[in-house]
């Protein structure tokens, strides 16, 4: 009997990465100042908060991505491929709340021109823009809930490893709607979610994966 490729390269990187991310939605919410007013947007952990999360989203695709090279099924890579068309349509909104809101916010207290922060309602909910990001949203709930199927399905890795993760990013829309520490707990909901698929990855390689001869 051949043997079978161990699943050691693409497995550490995407547990890697699973890991930073989960970190990285963590530090979203407990950086970002919890207000809405022109002094919490015009504040640094605005910016910085904003910095995290896109940078986990980046990252989870990366890491959905790693997972299929490790589960190897057609299920798996379209998690990734949809993971990936979500954090496209939401980081436009994103980069629009982190930089575009932080200069209205700053501009209104240096001018002492609270009028400007009536922008922001225009900012954030323009058709085009609320559309991609409430698009972006539910396709980056579907991608962790398809790649916890695969998972299942496969057998590769445990196969509640990624039920955690996918509860957290199906409950990333309803959160936006709780008070600020809610915010808080989701993030170490999908923290704990992510840490979990960082630490079976690596053991992946110890019970075999048969899908891995054909990629």
């Amino acid at each position: 009997m051949p043997k079978l490729p161990a699943p050691t390269a693409p497995s550490r990187p995407a547990a890697a990465a699973f890991a930073a991310s989960g970190v990285l939605f963590l530090a979203y919410p407990a950086i970002r100042p919890s207000g809405d007013d022109a002094v919490a947007m015009a504040s640094p952990g605005w910016v910085a908060g904003h910095a995290a999360a896109m940078l986990g989203f980046v990252l989870l695709g990366l890491a959905v991505l790693g997972l299929h090279q490790v589960l190897g099924d057609r299920l798996s890579l379209r998690a990734a491929v949809v993971t990936w068309a979500g954090t496209g349509l939401i980081l436009p909104f994103y980069g629009a709340e982190d930089f575009g809101l932080n200069v209205i916010a700053r501009r209104s207290l240096s001018d002492q021109a609270p009028a400007l922060m009536e922008m922001v309602q225009d900012v954030r909910y323009g058709p085009v823009a609320i559309t991609m990001f409430g698009v972006g949203l539910v396709l980056l709930a579907a991608g962790p809930v398809m790649a916890a199927i695969s998972i299942w399905r496969t057998g590769i890795l445990p196969r509640s490893s990624g039920t955690i993760a996918a509860l957290g990013f199906l409950l990333y829309i309803p959160q936006f709607f709780g008070p600020y520490p809610l915010r808080i707990v989701h993030g170490g909901l999908v923290l704990i979610g992510c840490l979990w698929l960082a630490v079976v990855l690596p053991a992946a390689k110890r019970r075999g994966n048969p899908a891995m001869a054909n990629l």
